[in-house]
């Protein structure tokens, strides 16, 4: 690994201000994701300065203050999805928490860096930087014509990147409405994404200060799913998570979003188009996840998918 510079910074505003003064800069909370960038020397620019989220204190909580969520950046997954308080009446957050990687690495892992973290392709992260690809400034995408069975889109590429973002939290924090409160604005689940930055729109030196989650109507459920080859251990294939109500009866409202699939969580619309008005059986269900994937543009190598992701809202609406 590369030498950098470590800063523990105690406040946000002075960690934001080390991030912007100093080029080649990333912040640093659990490091699941740095650190096996920086060994790995994957990117075409390392970072040489490193701020420490983690000597930040009350960073790190679950409140629900005027019937609304508030977690803070700090906070692990590992508690996240131990929480009763998100058990409870947030459930698809929960899920989605409990079944990212490892214990360990669920231990270690904070929300704030679950959400921001980069998407993932093993052409874009290979190491020693071998492929520059067209995310890195090169003229190609090597799943294009390599091997794109797992961990690509199957919803186009735009600007011809075909790479999936991995986070498993983001989906169920879009199908619960979340928004993403920073140093210096507020988005929602959809606005923080973007498919031609990094996988979020977050500038340098912009951090994450709150996640807010409002409180499901009363009589709604919610739920995550996550189809892997290893789901202990790997990205999903295909996720969904799914928020509609009434619990029982035909669906008057619901939120369906997919993960595994694209750059961007992907908001279901035609799933939440054909389940409304709908009462959930495992037809119905099945039908609105392909309707889900109807308009899909699959590789050479993972067509598949495309009846993941159908079945992965089935499930979710059936949970």
């Amino acid at each position: 690994m590369q030498q950098f510079v470590h800063y523990s910074p105690t406040t946000l505003d002075e960690a934001s201000s080390l991030l912007k003064s100093n080029a080649n800069s990333a912040p640093i909370a659990g490091g699941t994701k740095l650190l096996y960038t920086l060994k790995q020397d994957n990117l075409p620019t390392q970072s040489t300065v490193i701020v420490d989220l983690k000597s930040i204190p009350n960073l790190d909580y679950i409140t629900v203050s005027g019937g609304v969520l508030k977690i803070g950046p700090n906070t692990t997954l590992v508690e996240i999805a131990n929480s009763t308080t998100v058990q409870g009446s947030y459930a698809a957050l929960a899920q989605s928490a409990l079944a990212v990687a490892t214990p360990v690495l669920r231990n270690m892992g904070t929300i704030a860096g679950n959400i921001a973290q980069d998407v993932w392709c093993w052409y874009y992260r290979g190491t020693d930087n071998v492929f520059n690809c067209i995310r890195k400034g090169g003229a190609i995408c090597y799943a294009q014509a390599g091997d794109n069975r797992f961990y690509h889109s199957i919803f186009g590429g735009p600007l011809g990147c075909y790479s999936i973002h991995p986070s498993d939290t983001a989906i169920a924090l879009s199908a619960l409405n979340a928004t993403v409160v920073t140093t210096s604005a507020t988005y929602t689940m959809d606005k923080f994404f973007s498919p031609a930055a990094p996988g979020n729109n977050l500038a340098q030196g912009e951090l994450i200060k709150e996640i807010d989650v409002p409180t499901p109507a009363a009589g709604s459920k919610s739920a995550f799913i996550k189809i892997a080859q290893r789901p202990a251990l790997n990205f999903a294939l295909a996720s969904a998570a799914a928020w509609y109500t009434p619990a029982t009866g035909a669906v008057t409202s619901c939120r369906i979003y997919l993960g595994g699939v694209s750059q961007v969580p992907v908001h279901a619309t035609a799933a939440e188009t054909a389940i409304t008005g709908q009462t959930i059986t495992a037809a119905t269900a099945l039908a609105a996840g392909q309707a889900a994937v109807a308009k899909a543009s699959p590789m050479t190598g993972n067509s598949y998918k495309k009846q993941l992701a159908a079945v992965a809202i089935a499930r979710a609406l059936q949970a």
